[in-house]
């Protein structure tokens, strides 16, 4: 896990971080899943996290821009 993108991480509300996690695309469940067993990564827009579905367990990714 990316230190620097983990602090920016634990620098949002933990109440927004849990929204964030449970509100993840998935393409096979074709619908808004809770990601679980993620990394928090650095990406140009922000932070990324990857990981998987709670429900099917396909790989599923979450931008969040700004930070």
């Amino acid at each position: 896990m990316n230190e620097i993108a983990y602090k920016k991480w634990l620098e949002i509300p933990k109440n927004i971080r849990q929204k964030l996690e449970q509100n993840v695309w998935c393409g096979n469940c074709m619908r808004a899943v809770q990601i679980v067993d993620y990394k928090v990564k650095s990406h140009q827009l922000g932070l990324m996290l990857t990981g998987q579905c709670k429900n099917c367990g396909h790989e599923v990714v979450r931008v969040i821009e700004g930070n």
